[in-house]
């Protein structure tokens, strides 16, 4: 992780040690450096320049001693931009959000409100010490609250995105995006649809940084998510992506793509997207192949179609290994169309139908791309031979 930060991150990092330092008394700055296991010095020197007393002692510090001096710190000072650096510095190992994508997620709040259950300033302040925080253009001892304050409420002229912008959300820490993230689809501070809404949509665009929004409870009969790293099944989800992309971009893999995003936070349309992109693969490959379909044929009456033109089905083979292993795809089908009628979002619910949790789409869709993926690299093989 050391090796990862630049010059000027560690120029930064000390800065801001010595800045955090020299909101202390001068007369406890010596004692504070002391604890912090920098150099000593006089109270005299520190009553000249707080700020030079410490940054002349923590400009020798190294990589290492940086982190550890600043950690230190942090436990005896929970300074915003500190806590954003070392959590920076914690994150370097771990992929990056893009700004493409958080001017994604900002465009997502435009013309909306942060919260629909408590005023936006009271969301903004559980999530930002703003009253601690400067104000864009500094001077006059202004805040970041009075900032907001002067420009949301006394006045209207600035837009979500400026707000979001001020606060930093294009260039804060992922443990600060994530913390926002989760405020804004959280029960305490959204409505049910509109919590929903947003979620489907942020996790959306954070499965292609390699995050997920991950429902991990229910708080009130409400879903409560997390921000969380893809699961070690991600690259499987891009090969499937590149796949379904290369064999048909237009409706395949956008539904392909739909499903992912629905693990999480929608299981019941994740589950009915795995059937009908199944479904959609197997239509596909027969309508090449120059085979006909009804349209009343579901999942497993396409299967059965397409296996006799792939030769998948079992009798079609001699080796004991693969007639199994082929009876088990056909039975993998079969069930998919089973849990998406009684799982899925095709059919009226009823009062006593199980609910799908996310481990179940997970188990859905993870089989139906699998399954399409076969279905194609099968395609392509016999049209090479053709």
């Amino acid at each position: 992780m050391t090796s990862k930060i630049t010059p000027k991150m560690l120029q930064q990092l000390r800065e801001t040690i010595a800045s955090v330092i020299s909101n202390a008394k001068a007369y406890d700055v010596p004692g504070l450096c002391r604890r912090l296991g920098l150099a000593d010095g006089t109270e005299e020197e520190a009553f000249k320049s707080k700020f030079r007393y410490a940054h002349k002692r923590v400009v020798e510090l190294n990589v290492e001693a940086a982190i550890k001096c600043a950690r230190e710190l942090a436990t005896e000072d929970d300074d915003y931009s500190l806590v954003e650096l070392l959590a920076k510095v914690d994150e370097l190992s771990d992929p990056v959000i893009t700004t493409i994508t958080r001017r994604r997620l900002m465009g997502l709040f435009k013309n909306k409100p942060l919260a629909t259950e408590i005023k936006e300033i009271e969301f903004i302040r559980a999530i930002w010490p703003i009253a601690q925080m400067p104000a864009p253009i500094q001077g006059g001892g202004y805040t970041l609250e009075d900032d907001i304050y002067r420009h949301t409420i006394e006045n209207d002229d600035l837009s979500q995105d400026e707000l979001l912008e001020h606060l930093g959300l294009l260039t804060c820490s992922r443990a600060q995006l994530s913390k926002f993230l989760e405020a804004v689809t959280s029960p305490e501070f959204q409505e049910e649809e509109v919590q929903s809404q947003f979620a489907s949509k942020i996790n959306e665009l954070l499965l292609k940084d390699g995050y997920t929004l991950q429902q991990i409870g229910v708080i009130s009969g409400s879903p409560h998510y997390k921000v969380q790293k893809c699961s070690s099944g991600a690259p499987a989800d891009q090969e499937i992506t590149k796949s379904l992309a290369a064999f048909e971009p237009d409706q395949i893999q956008p539904r392909w793509e739909a499903a992912l995003t629905s693990r999480s936070t929608d299981p019941e349309r994740a589950i009915t997207l795995a059937r009908t992109l199944l479904e959609d693969v197997c239509k596909w490959i027969l309508h090449e192949a120059g085979e006909m379909w009804a349209e009343h044929d579901d999942l497993p009456a396409l299967y059965k179609k397409l296996a006799k033109v792939l030769k998948l089905a079992p009798d079609d083979h001699t080796e004991q290994i693969f007639k199994q292993i082929l009876g088990s795809c056909q039975s993998i089908v079969e069930s998919l169309g089973s849990l998406r009628n009684k799982l899925g979002d095709a059919h009226s619910i009823g009062p006593k139908r199980v609910k799908p949790h996310a481990r179940h789409a997970e188990l859905a869709v993870n089989l139906a791309g699998a399954m399409a993926t076969f279905l194609i690299s099968t395609w392509n093989e016999r049209q090479k031979k053709m």
